[in-house]
């Protein structure tokens, strides 16, 4: 396998830092993209030849847009982008207020939005490469106090499919890749908190016993699954990350299934 140019946002912590070793270790180079490069140290000081920081907020397009320049000017070309900086807003709908939820979206909207039209340009014109648009195994099924969340990741997922439409006949692949919960530190340092109302404290108080204390498992375990993906020729458009997730996913697409079923009579009473 020729030595491949990836490049990852939110490359500091989670799966985002599992993601850039496993490309180092296998002998790629990386440009790692992060709002704070300290954690990434230690890791450019192991590999000073084959991983670049660029600092990022991919909130900021034009700053996206530059990063990307200096990402394809450090190693002249990308082969694997991995669109994965996200946040996570948690709270109930009617708590978030307006800025909470404009700087979520223009994180974990935006800014996969915005690393998309900067690469494009650079994989259209060599024929090639691989975009990886991280969301979650939760896109189309919303949880309470999630619900932000969950509605930016399926806007990814929406998005990525119809990209993928329009960048194939350029040889680019595009696949979503669906985690579940790993420990990547989302639910603690990336986490932006509503102020509580009351109306919701026995909802809450029966949430927390229902997720229990469980982090998850370490990011590095999904990182196999990610190495061998980008390495198909013919990759798939979605990818599920994790057997349990798999087991949960099949489970609310039967749910959503019986569903529709049960009121196909009512549906089927509109022409459209």
């Amino acid at each position: 396998m020729p030595v491949r140019v990836w490049f990852i946002t939110g490359a500091s912590r989670g799966l985002g830092r599992a993601f850039t070793e496993a490309a180092l270790n296998r002998g790629d180079r990386v440009v790692a993209a992060a709002r704070d490069l300290t954690p990434l140290a230690e890791l450019q000081g192991r590999h000073p030849d084959a991983l670049a920081c660029v600092p990022l907020d991919v909130s900021d397009r034009a700053a996206v847009h530059e990063g990307v320049e200096r990402a394809v000017a450090a190693f002249g070309r990308l082969d694997i982008v991995v669109s994965n900086a996200g946040t996570m807003l948690y709270g109930m709908v009617e708590e978030a207020t307006e800025d909470q939820i404009r700087a979520h979206f223009d994180v974990n909207v935006l800014g996969q939005i915005w690393v998309a039209q900067a690469v494009l340009p650079h994989l259209r014109a060599q024929g090639s490469g691989h975009i990886l648009l991280v969301t979650t195994m939760g896109t189309g099924g919303g949880v309470a106090s999630a619900g932000m969340y969950a509605a930016g990741k399926s806007a990814i997922d929406s998005l990525g499919q119809a990209l993928a439409m329009e960048v194939a006949p350029f040889g680019v692949k595009v696949t979503i890749v669906q985690p579940g919960g790993y420990d990547t530190g989302l639910f603690t340092i990336g986490t932006t908190a509503t102020t509580p109302h009351p109306a919701y404290e026995k909802l809450r108080a029966e949430l927390a016993e229902m997720w229990g204390d469980d982090a998850g498992p370490d990011p590095g375990t999904a990182a196999p699954v990610v190495m061998r993906l980008v390495d198909l020729p013919d990759p798939p458009l979605r990818l599920i990350v994790g057997s349990r997730s798999f087991d949960l996913v099949e489970q609310m697409n039967q749910a959503r299934t019986e569903e529709y079923r049960a009121w196909e009579h009512l549906s089927r009473q509109a022409p459209g």
